[in-house]
């Protein structure tokens, strides 16, 4: 598709939540799992903003008459959460950490922080509003295709959790709520789906290079804003993960070109992404009517000393291009080694193996027994490699050997390393000898799977392919 002759525009905004307590309280960040014990029921009204109007959203949901219940743990919550106290000030390790991602991302900080309350009656919040600051403006990044503008760098409140309810009633657990998080948004000078893919790929490498943000599922979300000539704003929210963005964005452009064809309106309006990419209808586009100043927290100075003495970190693609040349290991195998956190040096220290013979067998041997094997390998831990690499170090076992060694400890056995002690030179000879005899006129593959069926690990598959060569 011409991306540029239909009019495309699109621009996305990166919510990540930060590692620590929450923003206004010292509660936990945390996803708890405990019993609640503690409940409020709720009937929310959305209430005039600056401008003196009630934002079209808040107004949507408010229509729909809801009451909220709100339950959470009394470990993990308090009073701020239920909005039966004041917030506290802002946590000031996020706002460091804000500041960070900042500078990372060439935004000019602003001065003064004044927090500002966003009129949400959806029920996520339990006052009726997030609160939210500006942090950040006039930031860019460098994409293959281009600068992309970053306007505006936000810290808020993560929102409640949404519970599945058996009847009518809307419910939500609070232990998510006032977690700290980043909002970046980017401007509209994305030019294609797989563009807008980049970008967030991009943003998401700088947040993680800080070491101060979440990670797993349900910690990052992009929601993307998108149009065509003719058309008008909609923004995607409900991304499952970064590859189905250039699937919904392409889904949902065709929507509109149908309905630009049909001279009907496309509506501004906030759309939910489906599993099977289309999209479907939420809420009005809200507006600038729904913000208007928290009165319970005063303005924050921020001095140009604060934004200097917060020293950056190394990027993850520039940590990744040192581990390829110190270690000889490919691009792939260097960001699973940063993204799993090993401390590859160690191993290359204690064994006389190579680098990447190390990297597969802590990164790539655990995917292997899990995706093709079906057995859960997250038990495996440093000790059981440091064992495994030092057998094989020595050459008491095969390579060969590995994998089954690594599924015995999985499943909790005792491993008698006897039994895969390798098979010396002429006893492999004499083996595969022995089989070629036996059945004779075979392909070098069906032999192979017949000695490494024979010796079941005692031997490794390289040497073993030599003797089949030489013999055959």
């Amino acid at each position: 598709m011409d991306y540029n002759k239909i009019g495309f525009k699109a621009g996305i905004e990166i919510h990540q939540q930060l590692e620590g307590l929450k923003l206004f309280c010292n509660c936990p960040a945390i996803n708890s799992d405990k019993k609640p014990d503690l409940k409020a029921e709720r009937q929310l009204r959305a209430v005039v903003g600056e401008t003196g109007e009630v934002d079209v959203a808040a107004a949507h949901e408010m229509a729909k008459e809801k009451r909220f219940v709100y339950v959470s743990n009394s470990e993990d919550t308090c009073a701020i959460d239920y909005d039966e106290e004041p917030p506290r000030n802002a946590n000031e390790h996020h706002l460091h950490t804000a500041i960070m991602v900042c500078k990372l991302l060439n935004a000019d900080v602003v001065d003064e922080l004044q927090v500002m309350r966003k009129t949400v009656v959806d029920g996520s919040n339990v006052g009726g509003f997030q609160r939210t600051m500006l942090i950040g403006k006039n930031g860019w990044i460098e994409t293959s295709k281009g600068k992309v503008g970053i306007p505006t760098i936000f810290l808020e409140e993560e929102a409640a959790q949404k519970l599945k309810s058996p009847d009518a009633t809307v419910k939500y657990k609070l232990d998510r709520l006032g977690i700290a998080l980043l909002e970046i948004t980017t401007d509209a000078s994305l030019k294609d789906p797989e563009h807008v893919k980049e970008t967030a790929t991009a943003i998401g490498m700088i947040l993680r290079s800080t070491e101060r943000v979440k990670r797993g599922i349900g910690t990052i979300r992009q929601d993307v804003n998108v149009s065509i000539k003719k058309g008008d704003r909609v923004e995607v929210k409900g991304f499952q993960d970064l590859k189905s963005i250039p699937k919904v964005i392409a889904k949902e452009i065709e929507r509109q070109q149908k309905l630009v064809s049909e001279d009907k309106e496309v509506k501004k309006e906030v759309r939910k992404a489906n599993p099977d990419f289309s999209t479907t209808f939420m809420r009005p586009m809200p507006g600038g009517a729904r913000l208007y100043p928290e009165t319970d927290i005063l303005p924050i100075r921020i001095t140009k000393d604060d934004i200097e003495k917060i020293k950056l970190p190394e990027l993850l693609t520039e940590k990744s291009l040192k581990l390829e040349k110190e270690f000889g290991i490919s691009d792939v195998m260097a960001k699973e080694v940063l993204k799993q956190k090993i401390d590859l040096s160690k191993y290359v220290k204690k064994f006389k193996l190579k680098a990447d013979v190390i990297a597969n067998i802590i990164i790539n041997v655990p995917k292997d027994i899990k995706s093709r094997l079906g057995i859960d390998s997250s038990k495996l831990n440093e000790t059981d490699f440091m064992e495994v690499l030092e057998k094989l170090d020595k050459d008491e076992i095969s390579k060969d050997a590995i994998e089954d060694v690594l599924v015995m400890k999985c499943e909790g056995k005792k491993v008698d390393y006897s039994k895969f002690k390798k098979a010396d030179s002429a006893d492999l000879e004499k083996g595969i000898s022995e089989i070629i005899k036996e059945k004779p006129g075979l392909n070098p593959g069906a032999y192979m799977g017949l000695v490494m069926a024979k010796f079941k690990g005692q031997v490794d598959g390289k040497k073993a392919m030599e003797i089949l060569k030489k013999l055959l």
